[in-house]
């Protein structure tokens, strides 16, 4: 199935070049199944084999997946949670989403902030799903596009530059990149600790 779909990137990449790319990125995020780990590095291959460009290759990649963040931005803020997690039960698979996954992605966007649209581009089965909360909270458009396109473009240039390097040995770019995303994880979950402390420390001294 693995080698299906990279040769279904490849053979899009070879016909619409930087085009392809951004197509790519856009499906990606409104179908998640379809790997960003899979296609950026790809791209990075393609680059050392000098096919393409490393930073059009990247900025390819990065505007397909800002257009592919704003209709869940504008369906989390029209339809609202409850209707889209209705929806998500029923027609969800098809897609590889499950509400819990909406659930996880509200609950990072709520304990992070605005923060968490940029953290939540690095994190596997957030990155998608993290414009949801941002749209149900009707974030400030301006502060949603700055923070989505600065973590988009250091997952995005991570990705590439990894399968750039990597060349051939593109396919491993994801058993780096899971170390790496549980790390970032391992971090912000650490932050939310540290951040509760300091929250009940505050609030016993105000009672005091």
């Amino acid at each position: 199935m693995a080698e299906s779909i990279a040769t279904w990137i490849t053979e899009v990449m070879a016909k619409f070049g930087y085009l392809g790319i951004g197509l790519l990125m856009f499906l990606e995020n409104l179908f998640p199944p379809i790997p960003s780990e899979l296609i950026m590095p790809l791209a990075g291959f393609a680059v050392a084999q000098g096919k393409l460009q490393l930073v059009p290759a990247i900025a390819a990649g990065v505007i397909g997946t800002i257009l592919g963040a704003f209709p869940w931005y504008y369906l989390g803020k029209v339809l609202g949670e409850e209707r889209i997690k209705r929806w998500i039960d029923k027609h969800g698979k098809w897609m590889g989403i499950s509400a819990n996954e909406i659930d996880k992605s509200k609950q990072w966007f709520y304990r992070h902030g605005t923060k968490a649209v940029f953290f939540g581009r690095l994190v596997p089965g957030i990155r998608t799903l993290i414009s949801l909360p941002a749209g149900f909270s009707e974030m400030p458009m301006v502060r949603f596009l700055i923070y989505s396109t600065l973590g988009t473009l250091a997952w995005v240039g991570l990705l590439t530059f990894a399968g750039y390097k990597l060349g051939e040995n593109y396919k491993l770019v994801e058993e780096y990149i899971d170390p790496i995303s549980k790390i970032v994880l391992a971090v912000l979950v650490l932050a939310i600790v540290v951040w509760f402390v300091r929250h009940w420390q505050r609030r016993g001294r105000s009672r005091s």
